[in-house]
């Protein structure tokens, strides 16, 4: 049970590492997005993965998975959002600028 659970934690440790890295060193805010992204679909195969070997009887973990994909499309939404109004104002959405960006 423990190797076939290391099956699918590590690409989810490497898909959460990933995000970090890009987290951190991307200047773009599209970027930034993506990595978030790509840490919270991470952690959605985290939510599987422990509900499907932990409590295979029970769906709290797919529960759980379904209502943070809903708020990451929610949050992805409204963070595409401001970055278009931001760019149409400042016509830039590099992260550095963030003080040329105040109104």
């Amino acid at each position: 049970m423990e190797l076939e659970m290391l099956k699918y934690l590590i690409p989810a440790l490497i898909m959460f590492c990933c995000g970090v890295y890009g987290f951190v060193t991307r200047k773009n805010l599209i970027a930034i997005l993506i990595s978030l992204e790509l840490m919270l679909n991470a952690v959605d195969i985290n939510f599987v993965v422990f509900n499907r070997f932990l409590f295979p009887g029970q769906l709290e973990g797919m529960f759980f998975t379904l209502f943070a994909i809903v708020l990451a499309a929610a949050e992805t939404a409204l963070a595409i959002a401001i970055i278009v109004n931001l760019f149409r104002m400042a016509k830039n959405v590099d992260v550095r600028n963030v003080n040329k960006m105040k109104f």
